[in-house]
């Protein structure tokens, strides 16, 4: 099958820091389909032989076992072109297209990697230079949109233009190996399915931690914040895939319909719990790993007064059957204790105690997505040790069943980005956002956005490198349910 692929931002850091090298794996592992080229679109006045030397370069930044060899990147080199392309000029698209219909290639796929305010413009180009045919197909990076009106206004623009099944709006975490085996785990086994509901789960929590800042992102991250950056995408995604019904089928729209139900689904927010169950804050000083850090408000990009929140504790739940009345508790943050990613599912208690348990222990089901990749079934068990007297009760201690994915499959697994750019290049959309879920998920945020612009009180504060503000435990506290600080 050949193939072109354009990346609009080609010399951005998205298309060097992520999706150069995971072409380039694709290409090392032998999956990438033959007969391809890769054309790197921007402003800047390069050859074909500049950008490839720009692209080596920024190949030091990659790590070490995952940076080619020279004849590796020479090889790789050749499927790699370039085309200035300034946005605004259709004669530029009008070359672009020239340069494209003259192969015609087998699939056509648009990667638009630039900023999301340039989406509208770069989607019409295309159509206006006639690239838009059946077998292109056009990814758009997140976010997309800075609100509900924007997102719809993308949208509109988009499917002006192309068919529905021509889109393919990426979320990288859907392509996480760690989130595949969360579908399979539900999906590819009986043994969770009958205890998967309100009568047996206590709660479900989602943590995305971040141990860095902003780091060089500061101008961008300020007008975005943890809302817009983590909820409003990668979490609700991760909300949808551990509480959605299964699907009629692996297709795409039955698996998309499911999410979309759930997240029709969320609770609706009035004063009351935008007030009890919303907590926002901001990093201040403190220390990483054994240095000092600076707070948000000193970071290079940041207005000095800014409000923007750099840690999210939300609590909500589901009003369907099978989950009304179940807390789901999500958490995200820069600058916290650690980089971990987990879902945690807490089961309720014996409803008969027979055996003495450790206060506070409980069945729990946790779903690692990183940096470790593997499930936890922690369980109560009876220990080794002396007997009790006649008619006392058994000690019970917890035990933990740690199933490691990296060690059962090895550490070389299909990097997300990887994953997702074959699926583009299979037509699949599994792995895609529908442009329905992502309305209804920008529906859901958008009260919480407009609460704390109009609040009085700014974020709370909390010291880089601990777990967030206190104010996120005692939200969790009120319902009288734990919340792991575990990393």
């Amino acid at each position: 099958m050949s193939f072109d692929l354009v990346l609009f931002g080609g010399t951005g850091d998205l298309a060097w820091r992520k999706l150069m090298p995971a072409l380039f794996q694709s290409f090392r592992h032998g999956t990438l389909p033959a007969h391809g080229r890769i054309i790197g679109v921007a402003r800047d006045d390069l050859s074909d032989d500049d950008y490839r030397a720009l692209i080596r370069s920024r190949f030091d930044a990659v790590e070490g076992d995952k940076r080619p060899n020279d004849e590796e990147f020479r090889r790789f080199a050749e499927l790699l072109h370039y085309q200035r392309v300034d946005l605004s000029k259709p004669q530029d698209f009008a070359a672009l297209a020239e340069k494209l219909l003259a192969r015609d290639a087998d699939s056509l796929v648009m990667y638009v990697a630039t900023a999301p305010a340039l989406f509208t413009q770069v989607v019409e180009q295309i159509a206006a230079a006639r690239l838009n045919g059946p077998k292109t197909r056009v990814v758009l990076e997140k976010p997309l949109g800075h609100d509900l009106a924007s997102n719809r206004a993308i949208n509109q623009a988009v499917g002006r233009v192309l068919a529905e099944n021509q889109v393919f709006r990426i979320d990288h975490y859907l392509g996480k190996p760690s989130v595949q085996n969360l579908f399979a785990m539900r999906f590819g086994n009986a043994l969770f399915e009958p205890i998967w509901r309100r009568e047996y789960i206590a709660n479900i929590q989602i943590t995305i931690a971040e141990d860095l800042g902003v780091e060089k992102r500061g101008a961008f991250y300020d007008q975005t914040g943890a809302l817009r950056d983590m909820v409003q995408n990668h979490a609700l995604q991760l909300v949808c895939a551990i509480a959605m019904e299964p699907p009629i089928n692996a297709h795409a729209d039955a698996i998309r319909d499911e999410k979309l139900k759930v997240l029709r689904s969320l609770k609706r927010w009035n004063p009351e719990t935008l007030g009890l169950h919303t907590v926002r804050g901001q990093y201040t000083a403190g220390t990483a790993y054994g240095a000092r850090v600076p707070g948000y408000l000193e970071e290079p990009g940041v207005d000095p007064d800014s409000r923007t929140e750099t840690f999210v504790a939300l609590r909500t739940e589901i009003e369907n059957w099978r989950w009304a009345g179940v807390p789901f508790y999500i958490r995200t943050g820069k600058r916290l204790s650690s980089r971990d990613a987990r879902i945690e599912v807490n089961f309720k208690p014996t409803p008969h105690a027979i055996y003495d348990t450790p206060q506070g222990s409980f069945n729990r089901l946790v779903i690692n997505l990183q940096p470790k990749d593997g499930l936890e079934l922690h369980l109560m068990a009876q220990g080794q040790g002396s007997r009790k007297r006649s008619g006392s009760a058994e000690q019970l201690a917890p035990v933990q069943a740690d199933l490691d994915f990296d060690k059962r499959f090895g550490s070389e697994r299909v990097g997300a980005y990887e994953r997702l750019l074959l699926d583009v290049l299979d037509g699949r959309l599994n792995l895609f956002v529908r442009s329905d879920e992502q309305e209804a998920a920008w529906r859901w945020v958008e009260p919480i956005l407009e609460y704390w612009k109009n609040e009085s009180r700014p974020p709370r504060s909390y010291a880089a490198g601990t777990w967030g503000p206190s104010a996120s435990s005692a939200m969790i506290a009120r319902d009288g349910f734990y919340w792991s600080e575990e990393a």
